[in-house]
């Protein structure tokens, strides 16, 4: 029997508690804050509702860039893996998360700390005893709304914590106790809500969004994303539709379809947008006897956000067979096509294609490759499928080189929309995949179940290009207008300016700024350790600041520069 638990007070351990200067009796974030956004400030994950990864700001801009220098950084020590966290910024407090769902404050002038809760998670994974891990103990960030900091942990809570001394206040257990799930992805609130998915396709796990009133903790809705087992009933009627488009036992395997990143919300069209994950498992031989679109996997919903239905879907990997995720961030904005103002949403998906879509009705405005990719032609705006190559299904092959590869021509890396030079900046990948069906496969519980194997793959082809790129894209013609090339593939996010400038970071530790324009390299340091997070700027006292947490390994440091900082750079 899977069994949810309610609210729930698990131990945890706060460290280094004090007020930070000038914050006592600061004002809560409210919806009203949220919607307009200050520029000054970074209150949710993209900044704003649109998730556009823009900053209005313009001291730091083209033409003194090159001034840069370090503010301050804040150690946190205890790290294991990759640091992924996009930081907020409030009332001149950093709000931000380390590897294992660790959640932390930090006065914005200096870097003090101000409060550090660790969330009491067992670690070495689920032989340990700890939650299932598909990628390393990550955490992308937390939310901000009336006084607290909500995150998600890796063994499935959501918690909210008392934003000026870092108490918990509530915990609900997102998750069955005991089951595949995790949680990474950053918390957004919602008219009141907190947004919240979880990962684990791979272990066999049956992927849902839910959404927590954010003062209680407790549930307001649940919306699932692929059919469960249809003599139990189906939960809805989108449910119901999606369950014809599946064959086999498919509830076996789980289904997958989970939400582990990619939300926004519309608060004019009042329309609250998740991406959705791969199937369990990979192969749809395995998962639904080869056969129908499998919805909604791989898709974008547009749900209500007061009760989480479905008000339109878009596949973009139909029937997915290759971990082509939809999860990766969306940006909503407004464009002229054809004459005629659109609101849009637009995404970069693993599969390769940079998607247009007509935000309030899901119609399909254009899509094109923004990658290198061979797993299909194009896209049909006709019928909105891809155009798939005969070697795509590989089911019905000995195998074959596809591309991308399941990490995707991009990732969960946040891209980012500037209004002023029209462009999206998106961290890219190069990369390929032999994809194989393994007919030994046999479904293993907390095993990583692909269905697939690389075994005997012949000589790959040539990949053009670097591995990783920063690349400028037109939404409006569909072009790449510049790259930026990097020497890996997991970089991190990006963060564009008022200030005629791109920020992001490689794997290698370089932190850099780009002429928004034109690509120009203008400002770079190099730092210890690697980064794939995604920079963010604000502004206090009139000056303005970026801040980046950089870390790969045991120590994870948040770096914060300003205009002639002249801090020094540790070593190591």
């Amino acid at each position: 029997m899977t069994r949810f638990l309610p609210l729930l007070v698990l131990p945890t351990i706060l460290l280094g508690v004090r007020a930070p200067l000038g914050a006592q009796g600061a004002a809560p974030v409210t919806e009203a804050a949220l919607i307009e956004a200050d520029p000054a400030e970074w209150l949710t994950y993209g900044r704003d509702y649109a998730e556009t990864h823009y900053s209005p700001l313009d001291r730091i801009n083209s033409d003194n860039v090159g001034r840069l220098g370090l503010a301050w950084f804040w150690t946190n020590g205890g790290g294991a893996g990759r640091v992924e966290a996009t930081p907020l910024v409030s009332n001149g407090v950093i709000y931000a998360t380390a590897t294992w769902s660790v959640v932390f404050a930090l006065d914005a002038r200096t870097g003090e700390q101000i409060w550090r809760w660790e969330p009491g998670i067992v670690r070495g994974g689920r032989g340990n005893g700890g939650p299932s891990i598909c990628c390393q103990p990550v955490n992308r960030g937390v939310a901000l709304y009336n006084g607290k900091v909500y995150a998600g942990l890796l063994d499935g809570r959501l918690v909210a914590l008392d934003a000026a001394t870092g108490r918990l206040v509530w915990a609900v257990q997102t998750t069955p106790v005991g089951d595949l799930y995790s949680v990474t992805m950053a918390p957004r609130v919602v008219k009141g809500n907190v947004i919240i998915g979880n990962s684990g396709a791979e272990f066999g796990v049956r992927g849902y969004v839910t959404a927590y009133d954010a003062e209680t903790g407790e549930q307001t809705w649940r919306t699932y994303t692929v059919p469960g087992n249809p003599a139990l009933g189906f939960e809805s009627e989108a449910m119901r539709l999606a369950a014809r488009t599946w064959f086999g036992t498919w509830w076996e395997g789980g289904g997958g379809g989970t939400v582990w990143d990619g939300v926004a919300f519309d608060p004019v069209a009042d329309l609250l947008y998740v991406g959705t994950g791969n199937g369990s498992p990979w192969s749809r031989f395995y998962r639904s006897l080869g056969a129908g679109d499998n919805l909604y996997l791989a898709s974008i919903l547009a749900l209500n956000p007061d009760d989480g239905e479905l008000v339109w879907h878009y596949q973009t990997a139909p029937g997915d067979d290759w971990d082509y995720t939809a999860v990766q961030p969306m940006i909503l904005a407004d464009l002229v096509i054809d004459g005629e103002e659109r609101q849009v949403l637009m995404q970069a998906p693993k599969n390769g294609f940079f998607y247009v879509l007509d935000r309030i009705t899901g119609e399909l405005l254009s899509a094109e490759a923004y990658a290198h990719v061979t797993w299909a032609y194009g896209i049909d705006l006709e019928t909105g499928r891809p155009i798939e190559a005969p070697e795509a299904r590989y089911d019905e092959t000995d195998g074959a080189w596809l591309s991308p590869s399941a990490g995707g021509g991009h990732n969960w890396q946040p891209m980012s929309w500037n209004p002023q030079t029209g462009l999206v900046y998106i961290p890219t990948r190069t990369n390929q995949r032999f994809n194989r069906l393994n007919r030994e496969f046999e479904r293993r519980v907390g095993a990583r179940n692909t269905g697939t194997t690389g075994r005997g793959a012949p000589e790959p082809p040539e990949l053009p290009g670097t591995p990783g790129h920063l690349l400028a894209w037109d939404p409006l013609t569909q072009q790449e207008r510049w790259r930026f090339p990097n020497e890996s593939q997991r970089n991190g996010g990006t963060v564009s300016t008022a200030g005629n400038l791109v920020f992001s970071a490689t794997e290698q530790g370089l932190v850099y700024a780009l002429d928004a324009t034109t690509g120009e390299l203008l400002w770079e340091v190099q730092l210890p350790g690697g980064s794939a997070a995604t920079p963010v700027t604000y502004e206090l006292d009139g000056r303005q600041y970026v801040s980046i947490l950089v870390g790969n390994g045991p120590t994870d440091r948040l770096w914060t520069f300003v205009l002639d900082g002249n801090a020094p750079i540790p070593e190591g």
